[in-house]
């Protein structure tokens, strides 16, 4: 009898443990499961270069490995937290000095601080895939990163405007922003009239590093000057990025009714500059002798919307308001 009761005794503690176990379990798994759904409704899953992430919905602290791009949130009207600049003479431009007050320094494009990005405990980094494809692990360890697509040569400055404001949950602001560059490129085209269809405008520059070199159709400037409908030089036309290993025995593929030509801030590049303006080939152009050359700033080489207006604002400078 003794042995029944303390079997009995013994099948109960066992019992009242299991059902104790099972709650808690059931408690846990809950807690697990509301905690993943909050997770899940926090955050929305975006497919990008290296595959799918779930990034928040309203990021608050988010840090941007391309300067361009972050002068496109900037734009959308999401401020980073961070960047990155060029391994300039003047890492930020001057278009751009005035837009970028609070935001902090994390190294350049192609090596970039991870210590730092770490430090700053951001929610979100953005990373461009021609820099930061090797980097992604690290990345994506210190917060949810996603990697643009943006390879070299890139893609339009209007596509990576567009892929930024998707990734942003920004479309509606991206429309805003693309209406109000189509007002202002209608607005020139207007006060060219006519005219603008047979104006042949160039687009060149020249540095101590690369020499001389062109800017084609595809790149950011050829896209704006495509949507004004004006011609371009042979050299530049088609499905070129840069047109690239200009001599100064050919320099002459650069002459046009108007170049623009870009200046770095670098003091070779400004010697290698003043160099190429003192040659007689130079001085021979067409363009040179109705002194319709104008030099312009590091705009003209970049892709971001702020850059973008920066051109438009050239554009109504040297071709309305100039004789």
């Amino acid at each position: 009898m003794k042995i029944s009761l303390r079997r009995f005794a013994y099948l109960a503690c066992l019992g009242i443990l299991v059902v104790t176990l099972i709650s808690t379990c059931n408690t846990i798994g809950d807690r697990s499961l509301t905690r993943s759904k909050q997770l899940v409704e926090n955050c929305r899953f975006v497919k990008h270069v290296m595959g799918e992430t779930c990034i928040p919905r309203h990021p608050k602290r988010v840090v941007i490995l391309d300067l361009d791009t972050s002068a496109n949130s900037l734009a959308l009207g999401i401020k980073p937290i961070a960047s990155v600049y060029l391994e300039l003479s003047n890492p930020i431009p001057n278009y751009l000095q005035d837009k970028v007050d609070g935001i902090e320094l994390v190294g350049g494009h192609d090596a970039p601080n991870l210590e730092k990005i770490l430090h700053l405990k951001p929610d979100l980094i953005l990373a461009n895939s021609y820099y930061s494809k090797g980097i992604y692990k690290q990345l994506s360890h210190i917060a949810p990163t996603v990697v643009l697509n943006i390879p070299y040569p890139p893609p339009s400055w209007k596509q990576q405007l567009k892929e930024l404001a998707q990734i942003l949950d920004k479309e509606d602001a991206n429309k805003q922003l693309m209406n109000d560059y189509w007002q202002r490129l209608e607005k020139l085209k207007q006060m060219l009239g006519d005219r603008r269809h047979n104006l042949k405008i160039s687009v060149a520059s020249t540095s101590s590093q690369y020499g001389i070199w062109a800017y084609g159709e595809k790149h950011f400037s050829g896209t704006v000057l495509k949507d004004l409908e004006v011609q371009r030089p042979r050299s530049q036309s088609g499905d070129l990025f840069y047109v690239e290993n200009l001599s100064e025995e050919t320099i002459s593929d650069i002459d046009a009714d108007v170049l623009f030509f870009l200046t770095w801030d670098d003091k070779d590049d400004k010697k290698t500059l003043e160099k190429l303006k003192q040659r007689p080939l130079w001085q021979q152009l067409n363009v040179v002798q109705r002194d319709r050359v104008y030099f312009v700033g590091h705009h003209w080489h970049s892709s971001d919307i702020f850059a973008v207006h920066a051109m438009l604002d050239d554009l109504f400078k040297y071709l309305v308001n100039s004789p």
